[in-house]
């Protein structure tokens, strides 16, 4: 009876936001799009607030509906939790310290990116970097341990 419940709230939700998105995509059809940056006329930025609110509330609802899920059917699986954003907030701080945040080079745009951008932006590359590449390792280690399971 509950989930009943929580999926009318869930799909109602969703309706709401899908006719709000459409609202907005059709308002920002309707005003026009610019050519270019000079010829702004107020649709772009909030057709990116919208979809920067949009991914924050499904974030949210990620995050927390898996806590609430984890909560009441395997409490002791929020401290493996707890370890995984530790772990990633580990990851994170190191790539931050390895990111150099030097200057753009090339860069010919109308305003240079302040010292704090180009560190982060560094900070996601490296983060891209060590994750790609790690994901890359472990497919090799799963395919020759695959290979060496099956060899016996």
């Amino acid at each position: 009876m509950e989930n009943q419940k929580y999926a009318k709230l869930f799909k109602i939700v969703l309706w709401v936001l899908m006719i709000l998105s459409v609202g907005v995509l059709v308002w920002g059809s309707i005003k026009g799009f610019p050519k270019t940056v000079a010829q702004d006329n107020g649709t772009v930025d909030p057709l990116l607030f919208w979809a920067y609110i949009v991914l924050g509330i499904a974030l949210a609802a990620v995050i927390l509906v898996g806590l609430f899920v984890t909560a009441t059917t395997n409490p002791k699986g929020l401290i493996k939790i707890g370890i995984a954003v530790l772990a990633a907030a580990v990851l994170f701080g190191i790539c931050y310290l390895l990111a150099s945040g030097a200057p753009a080079i090339g860069y010919s745009g109308a305003t240079p990116p302040t010292a704090t951008e180009l560190k982060m932006t560094d900070t996601v590359l490296n983060l891209a970097y060590l994750v790609g590449g790690a994901t890359i390792l472990s497919i090799i280690f799963a395919e020759v341990f695959i290979a060496i399971r099956n060899k016996k």
